[in-house]
């Protein structure tokens, strides 16, 4: 949902009073979408998601306390504004307890409306009437109701410092997520840096998160500011936070916690400002008791947690991102391209992707790639679906070579774990270590 003005669902039963305050709220630069109930409410709420709900409190069927309780179930960060001509105290008091964001009796004041309209948009993190601001989001491309609530916590959140752990599947745009809180955050104007703690050996991640001095190792032939430096002020992205080492989950605990490093061979501690999020697609809270990964550092990592839904959760965004895919690279080469076929846009909203929105960017760029014709055609989508899923991404061909290592070396020492550390050329404890991320028994080799 990509617009310039908010949009209010108003619920009421009474169709005169629901034109009447329609037409009143599209005239200050409102979008409007209305609904004669709640169970119609929902309906609209799981079609296009609104930015603030409008509802009398009395109708037949659900009630607007009813109306309230599911939303807030599904989407924890929607306002709701209750009216009722037949107002209380202890309603009024009920209602806040519940967490109703507004209440106001029927017949109300124009302006008082408004303002609670105004006030509810800003904390739900959307501005009012003709002053919403997208652009911190636009490369984000959605119309699902889960991923809008999402977007709508990560607005919310990105106003603060609160650390920030941002969960969800392989390719489902944990980087781009985290780019967009930074750019909706007061740090916007600072550096946005990201790092993958899985992609990078253990002895450099250490110098490439903290920075070391001269000397201090065999080619630190000069200074080097980390990544904790160089992102002084904006935020840093640890990707793959789940694969970070041990030893260096105790010196990143110090760091978030004294607000100072030491960069390797430095002997003086440097303050550093920086947001931190994390990202991962493993489950953390299982890592913890194997000893993969420390408790303490889990919870002050995981002050704010966001999970993205994975393609397959959000089908009804494939064809948006389908076309917006198709869009750039048809641009990027040269091509004159104007859609898919039906059939292969169906073949794109049935697929599988275990790789999620990566996944769909590069079966739509095979296909652009190969076209001949304006139009992709579904063979040309079906052999682009087939070739992908034969490729894996850069962390399961890892995964899957330190595995296959891990075992030729155990093979050879015969089971016996001190020699095929030394093999490898492993301390016995990072050994161990590789093993249990693997899941491998030593005792099967011997």
């Amino acid at each position: 949902m990509s617009t310039d003005k908010a949009n209010l669902l108003l619920v009421d039963d009474d169709r005169d009073l629901l034109r009447l305050l329609s037409i009143r709220l599209t005239a200050v630069g409102y979008r409007v979408t209305v609904a004669e109930s709640g169970e119609q409410a929902l309906a609209c709420i799981a079609a296009e998601r609104p930015h603030l709900v409008l509802s009398d409190m009395r109708m037949g069927g659900m009630d607007g306390v009813a109306l309230f309780d599911t939303v807030h179930r599904a989407y924890p960060t929607l306002p709701v504004i209750i009216l009722t001509a037949h107002g209380t105290i202890p309603e009024a008091v009920e209602a806040m307890q519940r967490g109703i964001f507004g209440y106001l009796t029927k017949p109300y004041e124009v302006k008082e409306l408004l303002a609670q309209i105004e006030r509810g948009l800003a904390l739900s993190g959307t501005p009012a009437a003709g002053q919403a601001d997208e652009t911190w989001r636009a490369e984000i491309i959605t119309r699902n109701p889960a991923m809008e609530d999402l977007l709508a916590q990560a607005k919310l959140v990105a106003a603060g410092d609160a650390s920030i752990l941002i969960r969800g599947e392989s390719g489902s745009g944990k980087e781009m997520l985290a780019m967009a809180i930074h750019r909706a955050s007061p740090r916007r104007g600072k550096p946005f840096l990201a790092v993958n703690c899985g992609a990078i050996p253990e002895a450099l991640l250490e110098s490439e998160l903290f920075g070391h001095v001269k000397g201090s190792f065999t080619g630190a032939i000069r200074d080097h500011r980390g990544l904790f430096q160089e992102a002084e002020g904006g935020t840093l992205l640890l990707d793959e936070i789940g694969d970070m080492p041990t030893v260096l989950q105790v010196k990143l605990l110090r760091v978030l916690e004294e607000k100072q490093l030491r960069p390797v061979g430095g002997s003086r501690s440097v303050s550093v400002d920086v947001r931190i999020i994390s990202a991962t697609h493993r489950r953390l809270e299982d890592e913890m008791p194997a000893g993969r990964f420390r408790e303490d550092l889990f919870y002050r990592l995981n002050v704010v947690s966001l999970a993205i839904p994975a393609l397959g959760e959000r089908r009804d965004d494939i064809p948006l991102l389908a076309k917006d895919f198709l869009r750039r690279l048809a641009e990027r080469y040269g091509k004159t391209l104007t859609g898919f076929a039906p059939d292969a846009m169906e073949a794109l909203a049935k697929a599988a992707w275990p790789g999620n929105v990566r996944q769909l960017n590069n079966v739509v760029e095979q296909a652009v790639a190969l076209a001949t014709a304006p139009i992709i055609p579904l063979g040309l989508v079906q052999k682009a679906i087939s070739d992908v899923d034969e490729t894996v991404s850069f962390e399961e061909a890892r995964r899957r070579f330190e595995c296959d290592y891990l075992c030729q070396i155990l093979r050879l020492a015969g089971g016996n774990v001190s020699h095929a550390a030394k093999l490898a050329k492993r301390n016995r404890t990072e050994f161990y270590r590789l093993l249990d991320r693997h899941q491998i028994d030593p005792a099967g080799f011997k």
